[in-house]
């Protein structure tokens, strides 16, 4: 049986991710494909426990706990559902995931002010992720682009997060700071890593487009990979 394709959303927090994530699975399912979603973090999820305490703050600030230890929570969550994913690509279906090792990459990333030990810290991640631990490696990660403090009021806008208590912005949604670095950090890999990583603007002369245009947006770079 010929092998599925995997498609990841990533961007950093309050880009539209889920609507977007949830605008292709339907145009998928509408199209007459067969496939299989994933969400990360898995909250809830005993794998995703660790993500949980950090996002609630329980093991500090981010600048104390740093970009290492906390990308393997992450990574160890994703493990997890590694050998699902491999299954639903080996049984030729369409994986749809809402953030991957880009969420990673991005957000841990930012922390870092240096250039050469960001890069550094990005090869230390796919080796970790995709060497070590063996994940699937993506066919197409698209990343959707929002300037962060447009995005930061986004946030707002959603409501409250069970998976730290019912507030409103988890650990990164709480500095302005972070989401302006992972911002940066997410255009960053774009740069560097063009064969994985492909960036969509979700703006237009300064305002933010509809989602259905961004979705027309997404689904044509779908479309081409899957052969539609």
């Amino acid at each position: 049986m010929k092998r599925g394709k995997f498609i990841v959303i990533e961007g950093s927090d309050g880009t539209g991710k889920t609507t977007q994530f949830t605008l292709l699975r339907d145009r998928l399912r509408k199209e007459g494909q067969d496939i299989a979603e994933f969400d990360f973090p898995q909250y809830g999820n005993p794998s995703a426990h660790f993500v949980e305490e950090y996002l609630r703050g329980s093991y500090g600030t981010l600048e104390e706990l740093g970009p290492y230890k906390a990308s393997l929570f992450f990574a160890l969550d994703r493990f997890e559902a590694s050998h699902k994913i491999r299954k639903e690509l080996n049984d030729g279906k369409i994986v749809v995931s809402n953030r991957y090792v880009g969420s990673n990459m991005g957000h841990q990333g930012g922390k870092i002010s240096s250039s050469e030990e960001r890069k550094e810290y990005f090869m230390w991640v796919d080796k970790i992720e995709f060497e070590i631990l063996g994940i699937p490696r993506p066919d197409l990660s698209i990343v959707l682009h929002i300037p962060a403090d447009i995005a930061q009021h986004l946030v707002d806008e959603k409501g409250p997060r069970n998976y730290v208590g019912g507030a409103k912005r988890d650990l990164h949604e709480e500095s302005l700071d972070h989401l302006k670095n992972s911002e940066k950090t997410y255009l960053e890999i774009t740069e560097l890593f063009p064969e994985r990583f492909t960036i969509i603007s979700c703006m237009d002369k300064g305002s933010l487009m509809d989602k259905e245009v961004i979705h027309e947006k997404v689904w044509k770079l779908v479309a081409e990979e899957i052969g539609l």
